[in-house]
């Protein structure tokens, strides 16, 4: 635990009533013109590509798992930076291949792109457990580790916490909506990457005694160097967390696909993005970013082993290196911090809304005016945070590792969410029993997997589940014609050529992960 002191809990207050302050100023309809669907939910399709990028990273990161990730580092080393590098090239993979697909169909929602490809049944069924997963998985997990995070560094009641973070979701993001989340988004990224990579440089700095920060990552690897190997050998004991090459050939692509990809409430910001060409200059942006992020997250951790290596929990890494920051700059990071998990809130109610209010309450109400839905999409968002809070303790007040919870739950589900979209997309004769059977089979797979082989690594388990629910969801079409269908995008009509500027960006992201991974073998 560190303390505040009076300037950085001045610069906390600033900070938050900033963001809020901007997030209203940004929420201001022009004189005349009444806020519609598209406006709330995909900020009137209007948004640049730096905030695209900003918000995607802004949504995935939140103080958990920096704080988490951070703690990885100091237990394991660099080999956790996987997860971020390899969504780096997941992401250019997107914004090559679905994102084309995805913006051509004109969607709000991931459901009502499954609908136009398969139908109502695949959306409804679709549309119900995504609302489910957000609101009693991540919304309930974000918040609680959230305030679980913010307790472990500063003493603060949980209950408080709590509800302190759904105050200030509601204040930012509620009434306006998509483009007041991902315009403060901007600010938000800027800080937490000046901050972490101004933690990064001291840390590093004090490992080389005041030589500079490349002196002292030098030494690091000098002194440590098996906490830089990137593939784990199987005698290492974080294996069954990061299975060796199953990294880079396995279950990790699944997840990354999914949740980078087919996620909505990732891939809302493209949604909304001003073109195609913009979406993938933001999908690019936060590819990059991604890149990053290892540095100012995952080398402090390592660092502090050095620094700090009577630690009695390797969460406690983040912390302790926050503590070198100076006064007024260790407040900044520290809003920054509660900033990045209330960006994953405000992303997370506008999704749940999104999707309740465009396929659920507006197939039943289609007359509904568009002041209607902005206002039917307020009150889930609100009702879905207020679920949140109240569920919160019971569901995780046990938990030791929360985030194995969301892991666990969701990967039953991943393995058939990524099957259904990818099958969709790329084979036409894919029916929409075969969509519904991998569904259900990845959750069935899942659980007989656990049970049948439970010292499986779970990446592994996802990885062959995706295998089996594609060859499920084949096998059914098969048996029912292995006809072409006629809601099936002709890909011929899709636009997949690409900006120089992309190709080129793709290209270096390639480089720059071969490299990487050449090196740390």
């Amino acid at each position: 635990m560190f303390t505040l002191s009076q300037l950085d809990l001045a610069v906390v207050l600033v900070y938050v009533l900033l963001l809020i302050g901007v997030a209203t100023w940004i929420s201001r309809s022009e004189k005349g013109h009444d806020r519609n669907a598209d406006d709330y939910f995909l900020a009137g399709r209007t948004l640049p590509w730096w905030a695209v990028g900003a918000s995607l990273i802004a949504a995935n990161i939140s103080a958990e798992q920096i704080i988490g990730m951070s703690g990885s580092g100091y237990a394991m080393g660099l080999a956790i930076a996987s997860y971020e590098w390899m969504a780096a090239i997941t992401l250019v993979l997107v914004g090559k291949y679905i994102l084309p697909v995805l913006l051509k169909s004109g969607v709000y929602t991931m459901p009502q792109f499954l609908e136009q490809r398969f139908d109502r049944s695949v959306k409804t069924v679709m549309a119900v457990f995504w609302l489910g997963v957000y609101v009693f998985v991540n919304l309930t997990a974000v918040l609680w580790l959230g305030a679980l995070a913010i307790q472990s560094m500063t003493g603060l009641d949980m209950n408080l916490g709590l509800l302190s973070l759904a105050a200030f979701a509601l204040a930012y993001s509620l009434y306006g909506g998509m483009r007041a989340v991902a315009m403060t988004d901007i600010i938000q990224v800027v800080v937490l990457v000046a901050g972490g990579l101004v933690i990064a440089w001291i840390s590093l700095d004090l490992v080389a005694d005041g030589a500079g920060p490349i002196k002292g990552f030098a030494m690091l690897l000098d002194a440590m160097p098996e906490k830089f190997d990137m593939i784990l050998s199987s005698d290492n004991p974080e294996y069954k967390n990061l299975p060796g090459l199953g990294v880079l050939l396995g279950g990790m692509w699944v997840m990354n696909l999914s949740y980078w990809g087919f996620n909505q409430y990732i891939i809302q910001r493209a949604l909304g993005a001003k073109s195609l060409q913009e979406a993938q200059k933001g999908i690019l942006f936060a590819a990059g970013l991604k890149l990053l992020m290892p540095l100012i997250i995952v080398v402090p951790g390592i660092a502090a082993v050095m620094l700090a290596p009577d630690l009695t929990k390797p969460d406690q890494a983040y912390p302790e290196m926050m503590k070198l920051a100076p006064s007024g700059l260790r407040g900044l990071i520290f809003a920054g911090l509660i900033a990045a998990i209330v960006s994953s809130l405000g992303s997370m109610m506008n999704s749940v809304a999104t999707i309740f209010t465009m396929d659920l309450y507006k197939p039943l109400r289609p007359d509904s005016t568009q002041t209607q839905l902005v206002t039917m999409g307020r009150v889930v968002g609100t009702a879905s945070l207020v679920i949140a809070v109240l569920c919160a303790r019971p569901l995780l007040g046990n938990f030791d590792q929360a985030f194995q919870y969301i892991q666990e739950f969701t990967g039953f589900f991943t393995p058939g969410i990524c099957a259904i979209f990818l099958l969709g997309v790329f084979v036409k004769r894919t029916t929409s029993l075969g969509a519904l059977t991998a569904a259900l089979g990845s959750f069935v797979l899942s659980v007989l997997l656990r049970w049948g082989l439970p010292d499986m690594p779970f990446m592994d388990r996802v990885g062959y589940v995706f295998l089996l629910c594609c060859a499920l969801a084949l096998l059914v079409s098969w048996l029912q014609g292995w006809k072409p269908q006629a809601k099936a995008m002709d890909l011929a009509n899709v636009n997949f050529t690409s900006s120089t500027g992309f190709n080129i960006g793709a290209a270096a992201v390639t480089v720059f992960l071969i490299a990487v991974y050449a090196l740390f073998w």
